[in-house]
Formats: structure tokens, C-alpha cells, sequence
């Protein structure tokens, strides 16, 4: 088959949707060299993430001629393109397909991350709601197969935008197979050496913004004895949570890291005596997956679908009961034989999310469309 992606966040983008489909495009062409798969993106841009690129036959990058309209091109104009490189099928990796592709007659895949935008509306503003908004709407009337990358999303694609169930098909996004590889006491002496990392601490991974609800972490830190690692992009959230800390006399507990390189990220994961993610509503929650995999007891928020990455033996609280999540901290803190369960049992959940067995469901939702 040809299969052509749209890639503008597999190129310019180093997190969320960035790392979904580099992650995807990866193990899909990897796992079968047959095809010839097509990255159409607007433009190019060095990133260190890409080098399953180099000697890749199967993978052709297309941009567009003219550098001017490249919005344009890839909204409309690429269609043009997907026609020309006789593409069979067409996969919108977030959220986006181009106008006009339903009168070319190629099979269409959309994937629908999340519609935090729709729960949390007060996190975005005007403009962005309704652009955001009028993209989806119109990728899901359009596309012959929606993928939501997790249970919950598949609902939210139900319950907000009336999508008919039987069109949504869930298929999880995998991880960097390094966060299952325990890393040498080298790698690991270097950063704490480099970072300063306490013996024994909590781990936050993730951007520093209301959402993810860092604050509720920091609150129950001040019923515990615990230290706090946090590795995260800052946003004025992080004012808030700094002034907590200030007025509560814990800054000296919590060490902010805002330059972490993703090759260190698996020594700092493993380094940790447990890892915290309250996020008030995520569409998977990558890092709690990222956790479980590098053998981390996890603490998560209920209310969205962090269970789904989590499985069943992670601790969940109420994204707002910060007593509750002192006490589970400070049992598995406490307790080393559960705390060992609990990685144990982590470990053998986070197997079902091999790169394998998630490929082979997107194959088969390829060769499945296909024959329609």
C-alpha cells in the first residue's frame, strides 16, 4: 500500500503529538517494510528524534513547492499531492484531514487525541475553542475510520460530538522502548550527580500548567516527609506553585527541572521512589505509562482516563483530595513488599502497549479499509 500521514507534528514538534507520530510512523514502517509510507508536512526542521528516518527506503517526505501558503497547502492544497503520489490511504495524525479529500476517493484515518478543549474550555481561548472545534467536527463527518487513542476519548467523541461509535476504533499509543531498559548505575549516578536528585523522592513529568494539577501534589507533600522531583516546561502556573511552597516552608523539598534531555529521562524515572500525576483530565496520559514501564508505582487522578494507563494495581484519587493522596504517598512509602507489587504488577500491565501488538491493530485497520 501507499500511506500517506500528515506529518507537520512529527517534524516540528518535540512533545505530545510530535512524539505520537514519530512513535507511530516508526514502528508501523518498521514492523512492515512492504508499503511505502508518505510524510507530507509544510515544512522541515532538525530534530534529534528522527534519525529512523536515515536509510528508511520506504519513508518519502513531501513538502510544497512554494514556501508561501504552507497553511494552505496543508489544509487544501495537499490534496493535489496525495492524488499525484497515488496515495490509497490517508492518515490525519492529529485531529486534521484536508478539505476535499472525500471527492478523491482515498480511504481516510483521523486520530482524535483528546477534547480537553470541549471539557476544559476555561484552558483555551475564543478562537483557538472554535478553530480547534471546526477541525475535528469536520475530520470525523469525513473520515471512514476515527481512531481515539483511548476509552475515554472514544467517549468524549460519543457524548460531544454525537459520532457514531461503530466509526471509532481505540488503538493506544506505545512508548520509547527505552523506558523499558534498566539503565546502567553510570547512567544513573550521572544524574543525580548533574541534577542534584535526592536518595529517595516523588516524580511530576509533565508540563507546569493548571491542568495537570501540580499544586494538588505539592499540598499533600506538606502531610509527607517526602522530597519532590518535578520535570516539566514552566507556565505562569508555576508562580502558584512556587508561592505555596514559599508559604508553606517546603522549597527546599522540591527540585524543578525544566532542561531535562529525553535521554535522561529514563534514569530519572527509575530513580524514583514514586510517581504522581494528578492531572484534572488528560486524553491518555503518556507518562503514567512511561512510569509503570520503567518499573515506578504510580499515584494518579480519577476522572479521565488515566485508569487506562495506569492499569489496574496504580493508586487514583480525587484530583482534589490532597489527604488522600498524602496517605497513599506515604504508604507506599512505608511499604516496600507492596510497593515491589506494585511494580511488578505495573510491568506485566504495560506489556499490552508493546509497539507489536499496537502496529498489528493499525495494520489491520489499514487492510481493513482498504477492502471497503
Amino acid at each position: 500500500m501507499k500511506i500517506g500521514y500528515d506529518a507537520k507534528r512529527l517534524f516540528l514538534n518535540n512533545t505530545g503529538l510530535g512524539n505520537y507520530s514519530r512513535w507511530l510512523v516508526k514502528n508501523i514502517a518498521q514492523h512492515y517494510p512492504g508499503n511505502q509510507y508518505f510524510l507530507y508536512t509544510p515544512r522541515l526542521k532538525a530534530n534529534n528524534s528522527l534519525d529512523f528516518l536515515h536509510n528508511a527506503g520506504q519513508i518519502k517526505t513531501v513538502t510544497p513547492k512554494s514556501k508561501l501558503f504552507t497553511s494552505w497547502w496543508r489544509s487544501r492544497g495537499i490534496v493535489k499531492n496525495l492524488k499525484q503520489d497515488g496515495i490509497e490511504i490517508y492518515h490525519g495524525l492529529s485531529h486534521e484531514l484536508p478539505a476535499g479529500i472525500r471527492q478523491t476517493g482515498i480511504k481516510t484515518i483521523v486520530t482524535v487525541h483528546d477534547l480537553i478543549f470541549m471539557r476544559l474550555p476555561e484552558s483555551f481561548g475564543w478562537i483557538n475553542r472554535r478553530i480547534y472545534t471546526a477541525k475535528v467536527v469536520y475530520a470525523c463527518k469525513v473520515a471512514d475510520k476515527i481512531i481515539a487513542i483511548s476509552e475515554k476519548t472514544k467517549d468524549d467523541l460519543v457524548a460531544l460530538l454525537n459520532v457514531d461509535t461503530n466509526k471509532i476504533e481505540v488503538i493506544y499509543q506505545g512508548i520509547d522502548p527505552v523506558f523499558n531498559n534498566p539503565q546502567s548505575k553510570a547512567q544513573k549516578e550521572a544524574v543525580v550527580t548533574k541534577y542534584k536528585l535526592p536518595a529517595k523522592f516523588l516524580l511530576s513529568v509533565g508540563t507546569i500548567e493548571t491542568r495537570k494539577n501540580l499544586l494538588l501534589t505539592v499540598k499533600a507533600l506538606k502531610l509527607t516527609d517526602a522530597c519532590m522531583v518535578v520535570v516539566g516546561k514552566p507556565t505562569a502556573y508555576l508562580d502558584d506553585v512556587k508561592k505555596y511552597l514559599s508559604d508553606n516552608k517546603l522549597t527546599q523539598r522540591v527540585t524543578f527541572l525544566h532542561e531535562v534531555t529525553f535521554n535522561e529521562l529514563p534514569a530519572i524515572y527509575q530513580l524514583a521512589t514514586v510517581f504522581v500525576y494528578p492531572s484534572r483530565y488528560e486524553g491518555f496520559g503518556l507518562p503514567v505509562l512511561e512510569a509503570i514501564s520503567s518499573g515506578v508505582p504510580v499515584i494518579a487522578a480519577t476522572g479521565s482516563c488515566l485508569e487506562e494507563a495506569g492499569g489496574p494495581d496504580s493508586l487514583y484519587v480525587d484530583p482534589d483530595d490532597e489527604n488522600d493522596l498524602a496517605q497513599k504517598i506515604n504508604r507506599i512509602f512505608a511499604d516496600e513488599k507492596l510497593r515491589q507489587a506494585m511494580i511488578a504488577a505495573g510491568k506485566q500491565y504495560a506489556a499490552k502497549f508493546e509497539s507489536d501488538k499496537l502496529s498489528a491493530q493499525l495494520m489491520q485497520l489499514y487492510n481493513n479499509i482498504k477492502k471497503c
